[in-house]
């Protein structure tokens, strides 16, 4: 068990350099206040200070700033299509992504709003950890450098992106994600998001 857990963090560090060398994005720490600035456009869908008061549409506050800069990143490039985001990231630079990123890593994630129905809160634990979400996202499940947080994220965006992961539709910077929906049963992506939206900050 102890040589697999150094396998597994000596492969961490190495996905984390390789995502370094290939993103510039992350080269440098992102200002909060320009970052604060920019980001009242995003007030209309996020919602203030990035909590979002609509279940499709994801939180941003409190995400890993490094997680946050992948997503502007994949959007401006392409590699995840939106309707909204998609045209917003287009002339984003660097500079401004790791803006945007700080800002929301900076602000305080409100407890979330979604109620667990009881028989998810006894399943979803065991699911969070049969699937390798809380090895990658983090025994709390808040996310890593440019892995996201999902606690207590909206529920109708996790059901979605679980969903597209699943039928490999959705972006996947390492492939983690894709690799572990591929064994989720429907049931399970419903029982993972109603649990994962009720969990409190």
């Amino acid at each position: 068990m102890t040589i697999f857990k150094s396998v597994q963090s000596v492969a961490a560090a190495q996905l984390a350099a390789a995502a370094f060398l290939i993103f510039p994005v992350f080269a440098q720490a992102g200002d909060v206040e320009a970052g604060r600035a920019r980001a009242q456009t995003c007030v209309a869908c996020h919602g203030p200070g990035g909590n979002s008061p609509t279940s499709s549409v994801p939180t941003l506050a409190a995400q890993p700033e490094q997680a946050l800069a992948t997503m502007l990143y994949q959007f401006r490039e392409e590699n995840r299509k939106n309707p909204v985001m998609s045209p917003f990231a287009a002339n984003l630079s660097n500079t401004e992504m790791n803006d945007l990123a700080a800002y929301f890593e900076s602000e305080k994630r409100l407890a979330p709003k979604h109620q667990t129905k009881p028989a998810n809160l006894e399943l979803g634990p065991g699911l969070a950890k049969k699937y390798n979400c809380t090895q990658c996202h983090g025994p709390e499940l808040k996310g890593l450098q440019h892995i996201p947080n999902i606690r207590g994220q909206q529920h109708d965006y996790l059901l979605a992106q679980l969903q597209a992961f699943k039928a490999m539709k959705r972006a996947d910077m390492d492939g983690n994600m894709t690799s572990a929906s591929t064994g989720l049963k429907d049931e399970d992506i419903v029982v993972l998001a109603d649990y994962i939206a009720g969990l409190g900050n």
